[in-house]
């Protein structure tokens, strides 16, 4: 059968037909419950966030993967970006959570997988919902290219109304890189212009956004390898969300708890023997909330090429030991580069 005649004919499907569903059972599983713990202590909230991120991405692939392979048995799916996830509850190591996934969206190569996370159990709750886009890609001959996919049929109303979400949810991201590209407004050249009019002050004292920056450096090895020669994107996005949660506890005074997950986007696939320079940054802080960007470089030293892999906004929030949100400084850019992260940050911020 050829590709045309698979992408026709009896292979329409509805995103009923797409649902995955993965578990993490931490109630019975001791070794798995310790693996996702983030302190040896009793804390409100204390789960690995990072870990949950690269689940998800692993759900994700799952998920586009098992629709994808209907067509084209050989082929990979990768991730092409994460978009606001929006955690509202808390989660700890001793009920289990579930995953519960399906494709809300299909174009021409590429998919909207979402995602509820829920905790079960004694008051039970939703976690978070969360969007990925992944893209099918085929490596024939060596070199991966798109794939065109069949479009999903959309038979009941709650599938229509989370494809036109997913569609809104594209736009805005269009929306967003336009804006991005914008001078600043009026408003928002007066609020840059106060910040550094405070800093020429005598007695200053306020924290300035160069003193808040970590980086972190390593190789990518054969056990991060996921799709050949490539590695895990949910294994990056690990490591880049635990470098920007030790960035947030340099300003936060408290406790600093991720509450969203601005965007992830994967620009390059990172190979094998990568090298991989970690930057977080903090770029704006709220009231009781702390944005960090957090970027990944590779650089292959033998083809001498260099390029961004991944770029992440993280929003952490400020709490207390009952995870009641606290006040945290105002942070002070100094540079133009600066001026821009906070800009961009400013502009969606939780508060």
């Amino acid at each position: 059968m050829t590709d045309d005649n698979k992408l026709n004919g009896d292979t329409a499907l509805s995103p009923h037909d797409t649902r995955y569903l993965f578990i993490l059972p931490f109630s019975t599983d001791p070794v798995v419950a310790r693996r996702f713990l983030a302190r040896d202590s009793s804390i409100v909230g204390n789960i690995r966030f990072g870990k949950i991120l690269e689940t998800l991405d692993k759900v994700a692939e799952n998920t586009a993967m098992a629709y994808v392979q209907r067509f084209y048995p050989e082929a990979r799916v990768v991730t092409a970006a994460v978009d606001n996830i929006v955690l509202r509850n808390p989660a700890d190591t001793k009920r289990d959570l579930v995953f519960s996934s399906q494709i809300n969206h299909v174009g021409r190569s590429s998919m909207e997988v979402g995602i509820r996370v829920e905790r079960l159990g004694e008051g039970s709750s939703h976690l978070a919902s969360c969007y990925f886009t992944m893209v099918a890609r085929s490596a024939d001959s060596g070199e991966a290219r798109s794939l065109s996919l069949p479009p999903l049929q959309y038979p009941q109303e709650l599938d229509k109304k989370r494809y036109q979400k997913a569609e809104l949810r594209r736009q805005a991201y269009r929306d967003g890189l336009a804006q991005a590209e914008e001078m600043p407004s009026l408003d928002e050249y007066l609020f840059l212009k106060k910040l550094h009019k405070e800093q020429e002050e005598e007695g200053f004292s306020g924290i300035r956004a160069g003193q808040l920056v970590l980086e972190s450096t390593c190789r990518a090895y054969p056990e991060q390898e996921n799709v050949p020669k490539t590695i895990f994107g949910g294994y990056l996005i690990r490591k880049a969300y635990e470098l920007a949660a030790l960035a947030a506890e340099m300003v936060a005074p408290n406790r600093a708890v991720p509450c969203q997950v601005n965007r992830i986007n994967f620009n390059q696939p990172v190979l094998l023997g990568d090298q991989l320079k970690f930057t977080a940054r903090v770029v704006y802080t709220g009231r009781t909330t702390v944005t960090v960007q957090s970027d990944i470089e590779r650089f292959n030293r033998n083809a001498g090429d260099k390029s961004l892999s991944n770029s992440c906004l993280f929003t952490f929030r400020n709490v207390d030991s009952d995870m009641q949100p606290q006040p945290v400084p105002f942070i002070y850019p100094v540079t133009y580069a600066e001026d821009a992260r906070l800009l961009s940050a400013y502009r969606q911020r939780l508060d």
